[in-house]
């Protein structure tokens, strides 16, 4: 018999259409019911989002909107608890509102006397000192917390936080399955190689030399170029970018080049990353989505979760934005589309355990609500 519903709200960067973050949220719900059904106790998400209207149609979730704070204390004042994350919410390398808003919101939850759990972030970098111990002050009181990899939890530990409170468990996106459609054919009868960008250096050099990489590669065999933008609309303009760069020359050899740029639900998106052979990316959960559908990948560097995540499974990355040798990204291509299978046998052990350790953060929150309860 399952016990009455307990409300949890979910804080995180929730509306902006970023397919990475949003399958952070559909992962999280994921694993939430699957896990609460588990031990027979119902709990009903609250979505902190930037569109509220959009989030509940998506995800058939309630939703309140995350700038309205009368909103947000009312939706808190009624819960069970708060969930904070996952993805990279306290970093000031975007920007230094971040990190206030959040902790913020984890605060006014600590006020009102509910538990507070921290779910697989990646925290830092934070370079602004005076944020240590304010993150350092709202994670002591928190029931839980967990970030997603070692770096995040050597942060927290400089910072005064115990060692031994904070869990590290895989990006909630290892757990993230693929739609009911999945199944439908590729794209093409050619080798499919997705690419996920975005701006980064100023002077496009790291965009410029992909474009290089992929017409030397289309050179060497017939190839289908799939670009996968990631956030809307700015990743379409870098996928774009590239595209006028090379101009005619994917379809050297009866190549072809196509967009997708209607892939709103992460999960559409997860399942086209499943369609590639290979995929080449500068968004982390371009990376996370190919590795959990076992799909060779290629990292580009441009940020510490970069080189982070293809530590975890073995990988490297085939060079920093800053210095891109086209070279190297065409001969990674031709090199994972002859030996994928290698390179899946190589990681399968890896990867399964990340895809199993990802829902441990919704197993601790769904018991400590059952005895809460």
């Amino acid at each position: 018999m399952v016990a009455a519903s307990q409300t949890i709200v979910i804080s995180g960067y929730y509306g902006f259409r970023n397919s990475g973050d949003e399958a952070v949220l559909q992962s999280i719900l994921i694993a939430l019911r699957k896990q609460s059904e588990a031990i027979g106790i119902a709990i009903e998400p609250v979505v902190l989002s930037i569109d509220p209207e959009w989030t509940s149609a998506t995800y058939g979730v309630k939703s309140v909107h995350r700038m309205k704070l009368g909103e947000v204390r009312q939706a808190l004042s009624k819960s069970s608890g708060l969930i904070s994350g996952g993805g990279s919410l306290l970093q000031d390398v975007t920007g230094s509102k971040s990190i206030p808003y959040y902790l913020g919101v984890i605060k006014l939850a600590q006020w009102l006397g509910k538990p507070t759990f921290i779910y697989a972030q990646g925290v830092g970098p934070v370079n602004r000192k005076l944020f240590h111990p304010l993150i350092k002050s709202v994670f002591r009181k928190c029931a839980y917390v967990s970030v997603r990899d070692e770096q995040s939890r050597d942060l927290l530990q400089t910072m005064g936080l115990t060692r031994e409170k904070i869990e590290v468990v895989p990006d909630p996106v290892m757990g993230l399955t693929l739609p009911e459609e999945a199944g439908t054919p590729k794209p093409s009868s050619l080798p499919v190689v997705g690419i996920s960008v975005r701006f980064w250096e100023g002077d496009r050099r790291d965009l410029n030399a992909i474009a290089e990489g992929l017409r030397k590669a289309c050179v060497r065999q017939p190839l289908h170029l799939r670009f996968l933008p990631f956030h809307l609309p700015s990743d379409n303009e870098a996928s774009r970018y590239i595209m006028e760069r090379l101009g005619e020359d994917a379809q050297q050899n009866g190549g072809t080049i196509s967009i997708c740029e209607d892939a709103v639900h992460p999960q559409e998106m997860l399942l086209e990353v499943e369609r590639c052979d290979v995929l080449i990316g500068m968004r982390l959960h371009s990376l996370i989505y190919a590795a959990g559908q076992r799909v060779p990948l290629i990292g580009i560097s441009y940020d510490p979760k970069i080189d982070n995540f293809l530590s975890r499974i073995d990988c490297q990355p085939v060079g920093s934005t800053a210095a891109l040798d086209s070279d190297k990204v065409s001969s990674e291509i031709v090199h994972l589309l002859q030996e994928g299978a290698g390179w899946r046998a190589e990681r399968e052990p890896l990867i399964s355990s990340l895809v199993h350790e990802a829902e441990a953060p919704a197993r601790h929150i769904a018991q400590y609500l059952s005895h809460k309860g």
